[in-house]
C-alpha cells in the first residue's frame, strides 16, 4: 500500500486542473513543498463541501472499521489478562488508538455488495482529489544485506502534478494516539487503490493508488454517482509511470 508520497506543486497548477474551486482554506498558506507526506500528516486536498469545492489541508488516514478496532482492543485485552491485570473492555475499546486507514481498496465485498464501512462516504459530498507529484512503495529486496527501501514513482523525472481519487470525512471523533486521548472534530482523508500496473507491480505486487490523469476523470470523480465512478478504480496502463528515485524517504531527494 502507498504510505508515503510527495507534493511539490502550487495553487495555480491545482486550480488549472481542478475546475470551479470556490475557496482556499486559510490553513493552506503558501502551500510549501512537501517532499515526504506520511500517514497522519496534514496534506492538501480539493474536496466537495456544501459551499462548493475547497482547497484545504486535511490529515491523512480515514477512520478504520469498527471490526478492526474491536479486534485490536481484544488483542490488547488478552495481553493484559495474560499479565494478570484487570480489564475494562468497554473503556479499552473506547480508547483504542486508530492511526487511520490511508488506502481504500475493498469498496465492494466479494459478493458484489457495497462495503458498509466505506459506502457511507462514497457519495459526492465526501469525494476529494489529492494532489501529488510522486509516490513511494517500499522495496523489501536487498543488496549486500541492506533493503533497497523506498522506490518513488512519477509520470517522468519532472514530476508533473497529478491526483489520487480520494475520500474525506469531517467531524470525526476518536483516539489517534494514546497520549493525546480522544480528539474531536477531526477532518481526515484517504485515497483509493487498485491492482498495480507493471511498473509499480515490479516493486509492490498488491496495489497502487487510483490516479486520475485527465481533467475529465477528475470531474467525473467529483461529480458522478458512485455506481459510475467505480470504473475509475483501475490501474494505469502498463508502461505508464517511471521510477524516479530509490532509497530515500523524501522526493525529490534532499542533498
Amino acid at each position: 500500500m502507498c504510505n508515503l508520497y510527495s507534493h511539490t506543486s502550487n495553487h495555480t497548477a491545482i486550480t488549472q486542473l481542478v475546475m470551479d474551486i470556490k475557496r482556499i482554506s486559510s490553513n493552506i498558506g503558501n502551500l510549501e513543498p512537501q517532499t515526504g507526506i506520511f500517514p497522519d500528516y496534514e496534506a492538501p486536498i480539493v474536496r466537495n463541501t456544501p459551499d462548493g469545492r475547497e482547497l484545504a489541508k486535511v490529515r491523512w488516514g480515514l477512520p478504520s472499521s469498527q471490526k478492526a478496532l474491536y479486534d485490536a482492543a481484544a488483542k490488547r485485552a488478552d495481553k493484559l489478562r495474560e499479565k494478570g491485570k484487570p480489564v475494562d473492555f468497554e473503556t479499552l475499546l473506547k480508547m483504542e488508538p486508530d492511526s487511520g486507514t490511508t488506502n481504500v481498496r475493498n469498496i465492494k465485498t466479494a459478493a458484489g455488495k457495497w462495503n458498509a464501512h466505506w459506502n457511507r462516504w462514497m457519495g459526492v459530498e465526501n469525494r476529494c482529489v489529492v494532489p501529488f507529484t510522486s509516490f513511494s512503495e517500499f522495496d523489501n529486496t536487498s543488496e549486500d544485506g541492506k533493503k533497497k527501501g523506498d522506490t518513488w514513482f512519477a509520470f517522468d523525472h519532472s514530476r508533473p502534478l497529478a491526483f489520487f481519487a480520494g475520500i474525506w470525512v469531517g467531524g470525526w471523533e476518536g483516539v489517534r494516539k494514546v497520549k493525546t486521548g480522544i480528539e474531536k472534530d477531526m477532518e481526515l482523508f484517504g485515497f483509493l487503490t487498485c491492482e498495480p500496473n507493471d511498473v509499480v507491480g515490479s516493486i509492490h505486487m498488491k496495489a497502487m493508488p487510483v490516479i486520475l490523469t485527465t481533467q475529465a476523470e477528475i470531474e467525473m470523480w467529483l461529480t458522478a454517482p458512485k455506481e459510475e465512478v467505480i470504473s475509475l478504480q483501475r490501474p494505469l496502463p502498463n508502461g505508464t509511470l517511471k521510477i524516479v528515485s530509490v532509497g530515500k524517504k523524501f522526493d525529490p531527494p534532499t542533498v
